[in-house]
């Protein structure tokens, strides 16, 4: 896949892909800015996601979420090259797919298996003392991913995550998109 040099890269894929966790060592390898965008949302409104969820209510999330991406992408016009990881339901939503397609700047999917990213979101939530707001049950985890694949699959690029440590999906997703070469020994083996 030839993509021209470009000063962004955005990350999509559902809760537990390992968003953050890619982005941060794909920001290492080609020596970019990262930015999670649930970060920029908290940082702005004060408070975490799951109270913005609770006190607000979803919609009024997602109107924060998008005025926060509307910045950023502002800020690509001018700013250093970064790496964009973006909440699991931000490229569900039409108006935030479309002003990333209009960035120019490649969407990358991280994909895996709905179980391994349950098993992944319910991990991480214990051993960090996190709350995920959408992390209930099984089925209803199942029922969402199912409906956002369908946005995700309109990425520039699909990264199977699961298996792989993070290096390698940095190392592939910098590969595919002709942003560097994979550097040779600098694999952490850390995982999603």
């Amino acid at each position: 896949m030839a993509v021209p040099r470009c000063r962004a890269v955005f990350l999509v894929g559902f809760m537990g892909a390992g968003k953050s966790t890619v982005g941060r060592a794909l920001g290492r390898r080609l020596n970019w800015l990262f930015e999670d965008l649930d970060d920029r949302v908290v940082q702005s409104e004060g408070r975490s996601i799951a109270e913005i969820f609770c006190h607000s209510g979803e919609a009024a999330f997602r109107m924060v979420e998008h005025s926060a991406l509307k910045q950023v992408c502002s800020e690509l016009k001018r700013g250093a090259s970064r790496i964009i990881a973006l909440g699991g339901g931000a490229f569900a939503q039409r108006a935030n797919m479309d002003l990333l397609r209009s960035s120019g700047a490649p969407i990358v999917f991280l994909s895996a298996p709905v179980e391994e990213l349950w098993a992944r979101c319910a991990r991480q939530a214990a051993e960090n003392g996190i709350e995920r707001p959408l992390l209930q049950d099984l089925d209803q985890f199942r029922a969402l991913h199912d409906s956002r694949r369908k946005s995700y699959m309109k990425a520039s690029l699909k990264i199977e995550t699961a298996g792989l440590g993070v290096d390698a999906i940095a190392a592939e997703i910098a590969e595919k998109l002709g942003l560097a070469s994979p550097a040779a020994g600098s694999e952490s083996g850390e995982t999603v």
